[in-house]
């Protein structure tokens, strides 16, 4: 008969919960995860790998189409839908997989089931698990970590239908490929899918309501990006609002409010973006001491809600919404459970914001606006990818690199980056964000020759007046 107590239960298997399972074994905790769905959550399954796998064949779709510029040629280029699509599955599939084999590894039993909270017996924290609405069993711990995560925002007008207005999910698995794409929303999730479908082709419109795209990146980083997606042919639309969609057989007709002027545009399918919704329902929350704020359960500093033995990490206890911060939270909060002396506190200006679009966005910490309105006094340095060699050799020539420092300190406070290739440089600024790193000990290390990574290095010379190579 399977266990039903256990040292510490999981409510969810995406980053956050695996990890933090993982984690708690290691630590030699007795753990259970409940998962009602796919091992890997949201991330692994519908979410962080498979929209990087779609991104990957609209990339060299692109270069098909440039080959010339490196000497070769190809006729009758084309791409097979279905194919792109199954592929994305398929790494999808296998990354779930080893998510099952790596909780089997650590000895973590697996519930498939939703779970809710149901009150306290004998000082242990109590669950009723359910299958498709019905009741298949109770489980026991001393501990619980709610880590359910998020699902897409949906408003008024704009309800997905699966066929016409899409999802990220319906967006991953498109039947045929849209000729005309209206993306409502510029964070992350609308970038990644505008930019995998105009690199397949399709004509694109991106919608945004704030006055510019990737609104959390710096603003000269969203500059660049909106310059490079029109350059490619994407029509971006700011300050601007859907306010009505309408429905066809095939299409949909949308009128969109621009700064109180109206145009309407036909397309064939909408991607909505416009954010997400923490997952709080049906947990068993009424009735205990979690508090709830626009559908996001509220922590302390150790992922603790407030509920005796209760514990949120990731997506459902609110921004940023990223794998890797859901990740590391589930391990502080385990290791506070588990009585680890020292845990650090998660300091969120040190979590890095990828955004895998053509070229690709990545940043850590304060943007030069928020620096400056935070007090500091500021040296900010610029370096462009045209200004360095890789990234001509590799034909990859637009890009930029801005750093901001503390004048008065050398504190790296943030770095901002777009080009080929920057979601794998960031980590850099990274490790001196966290090292607590200055000008001084940047400027002083060796970067490798020829890299992409020396525009980093010219990053932090240019705000101290030294770049060498522009």
């Amino acid at each position: 008969m399977a266990e039903t107590s256990f040292d510490l239960i999981i409510v969810g298997s995406g980053p956050g919960g695996y990890v933090a399972a993982i984690r708690a074994a290691q630590l030699k905790l007795s753990v259970a995860v409940v998962e009602r769905e796919h091992l890997g959550g949201i991330c692994l399954n519908w979410g962080c790998i498979p929209t990087k796998a779609l991104l990957r064949s609209s990339e060299i779709n692109h270069l098909l189409h440039n080959l010339d510029a490196f000497g070769f040629s190809a006729k009758d280029i084309s791409f097979d839908l279905a194919k792109i699509v199954k592929r994305s599955r398929g790494v999808a599939g296998q990354l779930s997989n080893g998510v099952k084999f790596l909780l089997k590894k650590n000895k973590v039993t697996v519930f498939d089931a939703t779970a809710r909270l149901d009150g306290v017996a004998g000082g242990l924290r109590k669950l009723k698990l359910e299958k498709d609405g019905k009741p298949v069993g109770d489980l026991t711990a001393k501990n619980v970590i709610l880590a359910t995560g998020a699902r897409a925002r949906s408003v008024p007008g704009l309800e997905p239908d699966g066929k016409l207005i899409w999802t990220y999910k319906e967006a991953m698995v498109p039947a045929s490929m849209p000729k005309w794409l209206l993306v409502v929303g510029s964070g992350a999730i609308g970038i990644e899918f505008a930019s995998f479908y105009r690199n397949l082709g399709a004509e694109v419109i991106v919608v945004e309501m704030l006055d510019r795209i990737l609104p959390v990146e710096d603003e000269e980083i969203s500059a660049f990006a909106r310059k490079s997606f029109e350059k490619q042919g994407m029509k971006i639309i700011t300050s601007a609002t859907v306010k009505e969609a309408k429905r066809g057989a095939d299409s949909v007709v949308v009128t969109i409010d621009v700064k109180g002027k109206t145009e309407t545009v036909t397309v064939d399918r909408v991607i909505v973006a416009i954010g997400i919704v923490g997952n709080v329902e049906n947990l068993g929350l009424e009735g205990t001491k979690i508090k709830v704020d626009r559908t996001h359960v509220g922590i302390d500093e150790h992922m603790f809600t407030g509920e005796p033995g209760v514990y949120a990490i990731g997506d459902l206890v609110g921004p940023p919404w990223l794998a890797h911060k859901a990740s590391h939270e589930g391990v502080l909060c385990v290791e506070h459970i588990a009585g680890i002396k020292g845990v650090h506190k998660l300091d969120t200006d040190n979590i890095p914001g990828c955004t895998y679009c053509m070229p690709q966005v990545a940043s850590v910490g304060l943007t030069e606006a928020k620096a400056k309105a935070a007090g500091y006094e500021l040296k900010v340095g610029h370096f462009p990818y045209i200004g360095n060699g890789k990234a001509i050799a590799l034909g990859e020539p637009e890009g930029m690199i801005k750093t901001v420092f503390d004048a008065k300190t050398g504190a790296l406070l943030g770095a901002h980056m777009i080009g080929a290739e920057v979601t794998e440089l960031i980590q850099g600024y990274v490790i001196g964000k966290t090292l607590e790193t200055t000008e001084a000990e940047l400027m002083a290390t060796i970067f490798p020759h020829p890299t992409l990574s020396e525009t980093m290095h010219e990053a932090v010379l240019d705000a101290y007046g030294r770049a060498i190579h522009f």
